[in-house]
């Protein structure tokens, strides 16, 4: 997940219902809205009982567990996931899948038709960390992968993928024995490459919505390591933002550390640059709009006394809507190119600027789509178990497959991956558990497993009713 930096716990939505992010209103975190119910217990977690729920338990005991285990002990970098897709389209193949490999690279499609009515996409990420895994599992991770970079390194499920995974097998497995229940075609994916924001490009540009059934929507959830096991976070609208990296190579005049009037030190420049790009959220952006531009890395220079003739340096830029996006680029490039020419220096020394093409777009939740999907998840596990969170700055590829020319409603949900007893000790100390992304995070996976295979069975039903249902 390149989504949730561990600093930024969701937060819940207290104030508007308008889909649209705002700085405004009244917000509480998340974690002390928790906090303030664990005082008395979460709500009771849904009993057994319940067919469906009673189904994927069981399935849980027999099957899923070993799959997760299994999933978890073989992780394998983004691009990289051969064996790790070649597992998971076995499984949806056994369960009645028709599924179709290599879509993207290594991803994968597996569709059932059941008869006349809508189309559904289910998407689960494939992808692990370069991390080397310290929970303690007695199923950790020793595997190693070279990465794109041609460096050794460990790997790690350390973003939950592998339950993403377990999830959408059980929840497979659950909906091939129920086809009197549901019509329609059901398609799921297996995207690889999420953590660089290139999966979810690689398969639509390789004819995802043209070579298979087009979906009329798309659902996909999270484990969250930030969020008790058990309760389900969700976001209208705008959920997470746009993310373009940005390079600027600030050019000048090389010298000695002695005599800078003989020099155009572009360290300086850089200096003047980094000053002047805090103004483009304070005073280029509405207030009520959300940007980010943050200075990652500056590189420049070798020693104490030597004025190098470059710099570089290496911005990620956030934003949620098309407009603040193109005004933030803009600006970088406006304020670059004047801090240069206030230093002095000439016209074939301006800063290059240049922005990745292919960046990772906002992700928003349709809001009629999620409206409906949150009345369905309230209504199979409680109302006190759901949570409106607010927007946060990170991002994730899924918000690619509503930025198509077919205009596809998406909803992207979170689980809860920490168990609740965990969470409260940490909350307790007044610390954060391990967040996604730490060598340390070991969710609560029977409960994040069985509860995101649940939704996706719950979600279907809704939205694939079979006729006269």
């Amino acid at each position: 997940m390149v989504c949730l930096p561990p600093a930024l716990t969701p937060a819940l939505a207290m104030g508007s219902n308008d889909a649209q992010p705002t700085r405004g209103g009244r917000v509480m975190r998340i974690r002390i809205f928790l906090a303030a119910i664990s005082a008395a217990a979460l709500p009771a977690a849904p009993a057994a009982g319940d067919d469906i729920r009673d189904a994927i338990r069981a399935d849980y005991a027999a099957h899923l567990r070993a799959l997760y285990e299994h999933f978890h002990a073989n992780p394998e970098l983004s691009l990289q996931e051969h064996q790790t897709a070649a597992r998971l389209a076995e499984e949806l193949r056994t369960a009645g899948f028709e599924v179709t490999e290599g879509v993207g690279g290594t991803g994968l499609v597996a569709v059932m038709e059941n008869g006349d009515g809508p189309t559904l996409m289910l998407r689960a990420d494939m992808d692990a960390l370069p991390l080397r895994e310290q929970t303690g599992l007695s199923f950790a991770s020793t595997v190693r992968q070279v990465t794109a970079s041609g460096d050794e390194s460990w790997v790690m499920h350390a973003c939950a993928h592998d339950t993403h995974m377990t999830g959408l097998v059980g929840a497979a497995r659950r909906l091939a024995q129920m086809r009197d229940q549901w019509a329609g075609t059901l398609v799921l994916i297996g995207q690889p490459a999420e953590e660089i924001g290139a999966g979810a490009r690689n398969m639509i540009n390789d004819g995802l919505f043209e070579r298979f059934p087009l979906p009329d929507a798309v659902y996909a959830f999270h484990t969250f390591s930030q969020i008790p096991a058990g309760v389900i976070a969700y976001v209208p609208g705008y959920a997470m933002a746009n993310v373009d990296s940005v390079d600027i190579r600030v050019r000048g005049v090389g010298g000695h550390g002695s005599a800078p009037h003989t020099a155009r030190d572009p360290i300086a420049v850089a200096g003047y640059i980094i000053t002047a790009l805090q103004t483009l959220v304070s005073r280029d952006i509405d207030p009520l709009e959300t940007g980010v531009v943050t200075v990652g890395a500056i590189h420049g220079g070798t020693t104490h006394n030597i004025i190098p003739d470059e710099v570089h340096m290496q911005l990620t830029v956030r934003s949620y809507t098309d407009e603040v996006r193109e005004r933030l680029l803009t600006g970088i490039e406006r304020i670059a190119r004047a801090q240069a020419q206030s230093a002095g220096l000439p016209d074939e020394l301006t800063p290059e600027i240049s922005v990745r093409e292919h960046y990772t777009p906002a992700t928003y939740n349709d809001p009629a789509l999620t409206a409906r999907a949150v009345g369905v998840l309230t209504a199979r596990f409680g109302e006190g178990r759901l949570i409106r969170a607010r927007p946060v700055t990170g991002g994730e590829d899924f918000g690619r497959y509503g930025r198509t020319e077919h205009n596809i409603p998406t909803f992207m949900f979170w689980v809860g991956g920490t168990e609740p007893a965990v969470y409260q000790t940490y909350r307790a100390r007044g610390e954060n558990p391990p967040p996604n992304h730490s060598p340390f995070f070991a969710p609560d996976a029977e409960t994040a497993i069985t509860q995101g295979a649940e939704s996706f069975v719950a979600l279907v039903l809704d939205f694939m009713p079979a006729a006269g249902e």
